[in-house]
């Protein structure tokens, strides 16, 4: 198999913290189905937590 870079997986929003995030071998058969980035923002989505906004990084 090929190796792709990183830049060139697909990408997503995360549906609870609006962040980016790319395509991971684990979710390869799922993939339209994923919806977040993580167990953390899957798990704050289902208690019916607000969605944060983007952090703004400091320069």
């Amino acid at each position: 198999m090929k190796t792709r870079k990183k830049s060139d997986l697909p990408e997503k929003l995360c549906a609870q913290c609006a962040r980016p995030f790319t395509w991971r071998r684990k979710w390869a058969r799922d993939w339209p189905s994923v919806r977040y980035c993580s167990e953390r923002c899957r798990r704050l989505a289902r208690r019916g937590a607000a969605p944060a906004l983007p952090a703004t990084r400091p320069r």
